[in-house]
């Protein structure tokens, strides 16, 4: 079994209660960087036992390897729900780390799309290392350094699709939706990148920053088409403050 199916019966068996894939995770260094989850394999069985029976739902939609780490998007109910992306790391075929990213499902955005649904198909994997450094300079130019007069060379006109809950379709409705919240005061600002994962023609990417003044992990996963972005996923998670952590792994 491939380290992609790992981590998809993993995920699965928070829904089915299989007990065989926990043996995929190394129980003698399971590093935790969900701040509610305390560390170890026995933190991840005590959430798994606060689960409501019979409530937890988890359907991966797409999963996608670079190197030692497997990234996946998935529709959960886990304790209501949820759009998750979860990042794991292997050692020697066993799981050894794990980040995530949750947000509460919220209903589709005005273009009609839903967090998760569109295209799942992998290509390109030839062009991995472009795409991935194109995400990585499209964040610093637009969203750290704010240099919006790069933004259109990013983008094939208004051939875009956006999965945000919040935002249209086109480039032009991204530009119109950043200028509304900016009237508003709300501010989103990303500070540092911490990781660019990428599988073919799509790249996930894990900043920090702030969003309407409020400490924020962002995952990013988008859709690249002819060195273009043609289509964004994301799913934004307010970082708790540090009293609340369950462990001292830090988010990132």
């Amino acid at each position: 079994m491939d380290n992609k199916q790992k981590v998809v019966s993993l995920l699965k068996s928070i829904e089915t209660g299989a007990s065989e894939p926990v043996a995929y995770i190394n129980a003698n260094k399971y590093i935790q960087h969900n701040l509610a989850v305390a560390d170890g394999l026995a933190g991840f069985g005590a959430v798994l036992q606060a689960l409501p029976p019979n409530s937890a739902k988890a359907n991966t939609v797409r999963v996608f390897q670079d190197g030692d780490f497997v990234f996946a998007h998935t529709d959960y109910n886990f304790f209501g729900p949820k759009i998750g992306f979860d990042i794991f790391r292997f050692e020697e075929g066993l799981i050894v780390e794990h980040w995530d990213n949750l947000q509460e499902t919220a209903s589709p955005n005005p273009s009609g799309h839903t967090m998760i649904d569109g295209t799942t198909e992998l290509k390109d994997l030839d062009k991995t290392d472009f795409n991935k450094n194109l995400v990585k300079n499209f964040i610093e130019d637009i969203l750290v350094n704010g240099n919006m007069e790069k933004l259109a060379g990013y983008y094939d006109g208004d051939n875009y699709i956006q999965h945000n809950p919040l935002i249209p379709d086109q480039l032009s409705g991204l530009g119109k939706a950043l200028g509304e919240w900016a009237a508003q005061g709300i501010i989103m600002k990303y500070d540092k990148i911490h990781k660019v994962l990428g599988e073919g023609n799509f790249v996930l990417a894990v900043s920090e920053g702030h969003l309407g003044g409020k400490h924020n992990s962002f995952y990013d996963l988008f859709r690249i088409e002819n060195g273009k972005i043609a289509e964004h996923w994301d799913v934004i998670e307010e970082i708790s403050s540090q009293e609340n952590w369950k462990n001292s792994n830090g988010k990132f």
